[in-house]
This record gives structure tokens, sequence and C-alpha cells, in this order.
């Protein structure tokens, strides 16, 4: 198994000769920081501990000025090492780096008192005192105290014991299908080009992997792996990695930039989150501040909402959304660091609990039940309410980190590969019901709506309507007939005896070639468009033209004789039609032009023949 280890504390306390006594690998890489004799930026070591765990160790520096590098190497740690002098005691920026820690949750960790040659037993004691008061109300708290002297090397092997036993308790990184790398450092070396470098978490790469950098999704292919500075084909989470990458140029890339899996991980400017002010803060944080926001390896000036209240006192939590200036790749359950720009210094940080929000109304409780259902886990059933018309399984998944298994314990209908949370699916079938209701009310002799229709009136996707329909359907709250969708109970009942069927009927049978038009023949017998529609659908009569209508008989008689004409002669005429028929040109030309229609004739010229 491999963990990751970082250092913290005040400048000139010993942190990179400490890693550098411990590994044999000197952190401080820069020449400048050879030259100035201090860590500016991070730096990285590797060991082996004496259960055969190999431990990456990122070295941070420890002056105010080089903060941000800090937070950038503080990501992704399973155990911490809070470097204090002996000599000095704490200092300004060890306070800081520990308030960072907390912020982040690193809980696991060991203070490791340095330059022990250089006090006495009783000053040692003190000093140790000091920082044991300091880690209490922290993550740290409980935190053991080891001196040690990188010079005479005193302590050193107790040290090392002391991590690989703290890292029994630490569990394996999870893999979770979905790789991210954070990218700390970007470099070019000879003969290879562009080389990243970062802490790998919640999925493994390999060798010729396509992946896509986030920010800016530019696809690069994976040349290279390196882990602990050894050439590995596959790397798994929990790890330092050097990635060599191909189809992208170091100029391209930036610390802050996130590898992941394609598609995998999305750039946000928004983010609902968690917030913990320091009890240290000099001030709240208040509605509408702008602050330094730091996440992975990420910085960006975000805006707090604070969505109750108007400020969130020091030693208080609450919930915040944050607009980012500009975007970063984040998930769900990312820790963040808030800072004041100027005078700089940490004064908050808190966790991520949704990274593609919606804009939300303040002081709104519903928006504060449902942050704290995200929060507790229930996240996959909080995207899906995010989809009030369903989502694809497929881009529920991708929303969140959670397994495919996840899916089937929701509260939720699934229909093929769509799913609709109960809320949701309610609404739906609700409104479904209502709308073929009120339109079996104005259409009762129509057997049901269009589905186009009522997919309109749901305002649900079309790609989404086939399982919405699929679903009522199993559910028995609709029918489809012949294309068209009703209501279970729904029936057209036609009295064709009695009524105003009856004396259309009547009406088109006085003359049955040569009938009124449709609409004055309608008027007479005081029956609706509906009706007319109606009885034209159930066969009993036939419509050739919008104003033209014979009765069932009256038609099959005029089609038979088209072809008794047509089986005498070889083809009729609307002269000849009309003549036999006792009937006006109107009529029979609209019935030839049905007929034509129908594919029963063939015009040739004035006159038809049967196909």
């Amino acid at each position: 198994m491999s963990f990751v280890v970082g250092t913290a504390g005040h400048i000139d306390h010993g942190k990179s000769t400490l890693i550098t006594a411990l590994t044999g690998i000197d952190p401080d890489r820069l020449a400048e920081e050879k030259r100035r004799g201090m860590t500016i930026d991070l730096g990285f070591a590797h060991m082996t501990l004496p259960s055969g765990r190999e431990v990456g160790i990122v070295d941070v520096p420890g002056h105010a000025r080089f903060m941000r590098n800090m937070l950038a190497g503080a990501h992704g740690l399973d155990a911490a090492l809070l470097v204090v002098a002996a000599d000095e005691g704490l200092m300004p920026q060890t306070r800081e780096h520990l308030d960072v820690l907390d912020l982040l949750e690193v809980k696991r960790g060991l203070v490791v008192l340095t330059k022990r040659d250089l006090v006495e037993a009783d000053w040692l004691a003190l000093v140790e005192q000091e920082v044991i008061a300091a880690l209490r109300g922290t993550s740290l708290e409980g935190a053991r105290a080891h001196a040690v002297s990188a010079l005479t090397g005193e302590g050193l092997t107790e040290l090392v014991a002391a991590l690989d036993a703290l890292l029994d308790s630490a569990e394996p990184r999870p893999d979770v299908g979905r790789p991210r790398l954070p990218i700390d450092r970007v470099f070019l070396m000879s003969g290879f080009g562009t080389v990243v470098t970062g802490t790998l978490v919640d999925g493994s790469i390999k060798v010729g992997d396509e992946l896509e950098v986030v920010p800016g999704a530019r696809r690069v292919r994976v040349r290279g792996l390196q882990r602990h500075n050894e050439k590995v084909e596959r790397a798994g989470p929990g790890n330092r990695v050097a990635a060599n990458l191909g189809g992208v140029e170091k100029s391209d890339l930036a610390r802050g930039d996130v590898l992941a899996a394609i598609g995998a991980l999305r750039a946000t400017r928004r983010v609902d989150a968690r917030l913990r002010v320091l009890a240290s803060a000099p001030q709240p944080v208040r509605h509408g501040a702008l602050l330094q926001l730091h996440s992975g390896t990420a910085e960006a000036p975000a805006r707090v909402i604070v969505l109750e209240g108007d400020q969130v006192a020091p030693g208080h939590e609450a919930w915040v959304q944050l607009y980012l200036e500009r975007p970063i790749a984040a998930a769900d359950q990312d820790r963040f660091v808030l800072r004041v720009p100027s005078p700089p210094a940490t004064v908050a940080g808190g966790t991520f609990v949704d990274v593609a929000p919606r804009r939300h109304q303040r002081q709104d409780s519903a928006v504060r039940q449902s942050l704290e259902r995200r929060a507790t886990g229930d996240v996959l059933a909080e995207e899906l309410r995010k989809y009030p018309r369903g989502v694809t399984v497929a881009a529920l998944l991708k929303a969140t980190t959670a397994v495919h298994a996840d899916v089937d314990r929701l509260h939720a209908r699934r229909v093929g590969d769509w799913i609709f949370s109960d809320e949701a699916w309610r609404s739906i079938a609700s409104r479904a019901g209502d709308e073929l209701a009120a339109y079996h009310q104005a259409y009762p002799f129509r057997a049901g709506m269009a589905r186009e229709e009522l997919r309109s009136k749901l305002s649900v996707s079309a790609a989404s309507f086939p399982a919405v329909v699929q679903g009522l359907v199993e559910d028995g709250r609709l029918v489809e007939r012949n294309g068209s969708l009703s209501s279970p109970a729904h029936s057209v009942a036609l009295d064709t005896e009695s009524g105003p069927a009856q004396e259309l009927m009547r009406v088109l049978a006085e003359q049955p070639f040569a009938p009124p038009s449709l609409s004055e023949a309608a008027a007479r017998a005081g029956a609706s468009e509906e009706l007319v529609r109606a009885l034209a659908l159930q066969g009993d009569i036939v419509r050739v033209a919008d104003d033209v209508a014979f009765s069932r008989d009256a038609y099959e008689s005029a089609v038979a004789l088209v072809k008794e004409i047509v089986a005498a002669s070889g083809s009729v005429t609307v002269a000849q039609l009309r003549d036999r028929m006792g009937a006006s040109r109107r009529p029979v030309l609209a019935l030839l032009e049905h007929l034509d229609a129908r594919r029963v004739t063939r015009r040739v010229g004035d006159a038809r023949v049967l196909r």
C-alpha cells in the first residue's frame, strides 16, 4: 500500500532537513531554494517504512509569502508531520499551517520537535506542552510528539516507527473508477516532453490512457508513468505520480488543472458548501465577502453567498454558495480553504456538497434541508431532485461518484435507461391524468390525445417521453390505442340509433350518391364537428373531402360502380360516373380524388384506371 504524508510548520524549523535525513532525498529542487536556504515551492521525496508501506512525502514552504504553495501541497494527505523547532516553539506559520490541516480534516499526524540537540530537556518539555495544547479542538488533537535531531540522527528511527504505526489505521484510497490527478507541477523533460505531477485520487491510470485536462477539456494521452522515480505501467489512488503526457504543451497546463477520465469531471464556477469559520478568525465571514478559495491544487477568487443570516461568526458553521471568478475542477466532498487576500490570512474552510447547484434563494429552509440531506450521504437522491422531468441513469451517475448499484436503492421510478424521483413521477402521472381527463371532456368522441400533444402538455423531453408513456402504461395510468393516448376508463360510445347521429345518417341517405354538403347535413341534423369526426373514425360515414361525405353503404356501392365501369370500358371518367350515379360533379370528383389518394385508382389524362 502507498500513502502520502505532508509536512507543515514555520520557516526555518527544519522541515526539508528532516525529510532529507529520513529519505536521503533533498526536497529543495530549485536553484533559488539552494541559494537562499529556504523552501519556496513544493518539494517531493519518498521512502519505504519498516512494514513495507511506501510513502510519498510532500514538503511545503513555511514562509507566509508562499502560503498558496503550501495549500497546493496540503490536499490529499493521509497524514501530516507538524514540524516545530524545539528552540523556538510555536510560531505564526505553525498555527496557520495547523489551521489549514484542521480545515482540510487531516486526522492523522505526528508532532515533530526538531533541533533536539539545541535545547535542554526541561525546555523541550515546555515546548511539547505548548504544541499539544495548541492541538486541542483540531483534527490533530491527540497527536504524539517526537523529538529528533536531523543533525545527530537522534529520534529518527523512533519517528519512522511511529509514522508506520500511525498508518496502521489508514484505509487504502478507494478506487471509484474516476481517476483525478490535481496537477501541482508542470515541467519539460528532455527527450520526453511535458510531465505533470500530483497526488492521484478516486481511480487508477495506466500508460496509454486517454484523459482530459479540466478546466478546458483538452484531450491528452499518458505516454509514461513514474511512481517514486520508478517507471510503472499503472498507478492507483493514493500515489504520488509523475505522468508524461502527449498531445499537450507545457504552456497549455498549469498548477490547478486536473487530469481526469474523459467526461467524468466538470469545471464549475458555482458550488454549494458547508463553511466553518475558524474560532481564531479576526472577524466574521460576511455575506458577499470576496475571499480566495483554495481546493486541491487550484485557487480562485470566490464570492461568499451566506444562505442563512448575513454572516458566519468565528467558531460557527453555515451553508453557503460560492461564486468563483474562474472555473475550477471540483467534485462533491472536496475540501477547501478560504483566505482573506489582504492582509493575507486563513479564515475559513469546509466541504463542497454540490459542485453543480442551481442558484438559490437566501433564507430558504427547503434549500437548507436539501443540503443537509446531501451532506449526510443522500447525494444521488438529491441530485435526482434536480431533474423534475427525469434523467438517464448514466447522466445521473456522471454527476456523482456513486456506484451503479446505488441507483437501485433510490426511492425512484426507473423505466429502462430513465429514472424519475418519486416526487417527479407522481407529478408527471398526476399531470398526465389531469390533461387526459380534460381532453376527454372536451373531445368525448375522440379515442385519445396525440402522443406529441401530451408530451407538450407535460413539458418532458422527446428523449424521455417514450419512457414516460411506458411507465404510465405499466402503472395503469393510461392506455395507448392506435398511436393515441387515453385514460384507462375512457371509451367512445356513439349512439347511431337516435339523436343527431341517427339524423345525420338519415340526411346523407336521402340521396345516397348525391348527398348535401357535409356542413349542410350536419347543420340539419344538429351534429357537431366532433360527432362527425367520430362517425368517420368509426366508419359509419366516409369523408372523401372536407365537405363531402357518404354513408358507408353508399360509399361501398359507389366504389363497386367505379370498378364495374372500368371493367366494362377500361377506364372511368367524371362524366361517366356522374351519369351513372345521378349526382353533380362535386361529390363525384371528390370521390375519384379520394380513390386516387387511397391508391384504388390512378388518373390517366381525364380518366381513371384501376391500380
